[in-house]
């Protein structure tokens, strides 16, 4: 044994035949190192257990380390030293002598035992190709060394040099220099290799995997802002990314059916890639904007107090006892009923016995939206449907183009003089309506121009005619609600109540300054209109009005009374006898009674 100043190392293995620098800043490291140099001695460098220890016990020094030359010694002006030192070769510790000023211990050195030459040859072979693969993914380690390495004959100086360079734990490592066997050192060699590698291979995968996202993401970040700088100069940059931006939002808030919804957005896609300014992103853009504007799934709450839907109803209309109760009847069972398919009425009677009003009380009494679609000479059935998107101005049928004016999709729909609706050789429109009025089959309505599925079922359809002259299966699909004319004391009811208050306010009349007698009434029913409705006798009533006012301007009178002696002289003479046989019997003239 022979007696080695000891120098603890927190955090390095040193190894034979590896030059290190060390710093050293414990007064018994620094008073070790002295001694050294001064009696040029050699140096024993161990390794501490505990890196964090200031004051290591020999029993936490480990017990093989390295016999060192100390090369260069350098004091810092900090008061700690600079040290070069070169492994020689591995040493034991046997026992630490009682020397206080610093560590100082018996050791021998340790022989290594004799291997077999060719499996060390085939063994240092493969070390050396694995270094070289090692350090070609570890870029920590200059690649000089991979050189250094393939020239080294000696086999223990190349497990050694290998060992030193790899990133691995200062107990594998401590593990390493405890090993005297050479063939056992470059095995370990191998193994910790291959685990590394394995090891670094996930890592560069990784890293190259997240610089091509990183890439990727700032070239299109430069791209972007590249294209906002080109539309800035342009003149149309915002608007068209906020444009895109508030289609998309509207389309995620928007309640669309799981078709609709993918339609938008295959549309907005499509929208995205278009040029702004092309004549197809308008047709787009226009598609879009009619499918969010139309109602999906927004209903208005629907009224189901049966008396006071009775009141409205009896406000509005005198008589008309029948279509009411059927009204009420309906209110009825929707009150009970979650989802009642809406009736379809056809209101059937002569002009002017208040149909189009009607249907505006009952959208007051059911609390819906109302909304009206005059038939009348529409002879074409893309009004219905729609047209397709490919002409060009094309839009949706008057059905969608109601429903987005309505902005509820449960309002009162009002389908005005379905009798007149023409046909010719462009369509029969009234077989586009046979989808619309059919509860089994509106709640997949299929526009042309939108091309997807809407829920009709929700609406309320009412129809109106004056005759029965419509086709056989679309009269099939409604409820008809005959209304007959009004007899003579409901009109003089409806006069009363209703055209006479309407013609004072018109009229700017005080109630005060203009009355028609109830016999006045009569003989305006009798001998001055003769029809089923009440128009002609509200134009009489106008007429009577105007007499009113234009006297009471002049200054002939301060209020006009009119009863049945005087009306011949604001109305003239009467137009049609009431009930009156001729005074001498007329050759072929017949004196009946006649009911219509």
């Amino acid at each position: 044994s022979t007696a080695y100043p000891v120098l603890p190392l927190r955090d390095i293995v040193v190894f034979p035949h590896m030059i290190v620098p060390l710093f050293g800043g414990r007064e018994k490291s620094i008073r070790a190192l002295e001694e050294v140099m001064g009696s040029d001695k050699q140096i024993m460098l161990v390794t501490q257990i505990n890196a964090s220890d200031d004051d290591p016990d020999p029993s936490a020094i480990h017990n093989v380390g390295t016999v060192a030359n100390v090369l260069q010694l350098l004091k810092l002006p900090d008061g700690t030293v600079k040290v070069l030192v070169e492994g020689r070769a591995r040493a034991e510790i046997d026992a630490y002598t009682s020397r206080e000023d610093f560590y100082e211990a018996l050791g021998h050195v340790l022989d290594e035992p004799h291997d077999d030459p060719v499996e060390l040859e085939a063994l240092s072979r493969s070390v050396v190709s694995e270094f070289e693969s090692y350090v070609k993914l570890n870029k920590k380690i200059s690649p000089e060394v991979v050189g250094a390495a393939s020239q080294i004959d000696d086999y223990s100086k190349l497990a050694d040099t290998v060992a030193s360079h790899l990133s691995i734990k200062i107990t594998e490592k401590q593990e390493m220099l405890e090993t005297t066997s050479v063939k056992a050192r470059l095995e370990k060699a191998l193994g910790f290799m291959e685990g590394e590698i394995s090891v670094l291979q996930v890592e560069k995968r990784i890293r190259s995997r997240v610089k091509r996202q990183m890439e990727k993401t700032q070239r299109e970040y430069y791209l972007n802002e590249q294209m906002k700088a080109i539309q800035k100069e342009l003149g149309d940059g915002e608007e068209g990314r906020d444009e895109m931006a508030e289609l998309e939002e509207r389309i995620s808030k928007t309640k669309l059916s799981k078709e609709a919804r993918e339609k938008a957005d295959a549309e907005l896609k499509k929208l995205r890639q278009m040029s702004p300014m092309s004549a197809e992103a308008t047709v787009v853009r226009n598609y879009l904007d009619w499918l969010l504007g139309i109602p999906w799934g927004k209903k208005s709450k629907i009224k189901s107090d049966l008396n006071h839907a009775e009141q409205i109803l009896e406000a509005d209309h005198f008589g008309l006892d029948k279509v009411k109760e059927r009204i009420v009847e309906y209110l009825a069972v929707q009150a009970r009923a979650a989802k009642l398919k809406g009736p379809i009425l056809c209101l059937v009677g002569p002009p002017g016995v208040g149909k189009t009003s009607l249907a505006q009380s009952i959208a007051k009494a059911t609390g819906r939206e109302y909304v009206r679609m005059a038939l009348g000479g529409v002879r074409d059935e893309a009004e219905i449907r729609g047209h397709r998107r490919t002409y060009i101005g094309s839009m949706p049928g008057k059905v969608i183009q109601s429903m987005k004016k309505a902005k509820k999709s449960n309002p009162l729909f009002l389908l005005d003089e379905i009798d007149k609706m023409g046909m010719d050789f462009r369509g029969d429109p009234s077989s586009a309506l046979l989808e619309v009025l059919d509860p089994a089959q509106n709640s997949t309505f299929m526009d042309h121009y939108l091309e997807v599925e809407y829920d009709l079922s929700d609406v309320m359809f009412i129809t109106t005619a004056n005759t029965l002259n419509i086709p056989a299966p679309l009269m099939d699909r409604m409820e008809i609600i005959r209304i007959a004319g009004y007899t003579e004391d409901e009109k003089r009811e409806i006069a009363k109540r209703h055209l006479l208050p309407k013609a004072i306010k018109e009229h700017a009349l005080q109630p005060e300054e203009f009355s028609v007698s109830d016999d006045a009434l009569m003989a305006i029913s009798q001998q001055y209109t003769r029809e089923a409705g009440v128009r002609n006798f509200e134009r009489e009533l106008m007429k009577l009005a105007r007499k009113a006012v234009t006297e009471i301007i002049k200054g002939k009178a301060k209020s006009v009374a009119v009863t049945a002696a005087n009306i011949d002289d604001y109305l003239g003479v009467p137009r049609f006898r009431h009930g009156e046989a001729e005074r001498e019997d007329q050759v072929g003239v017949v004196t009946g009674l006649a009911w219509t």
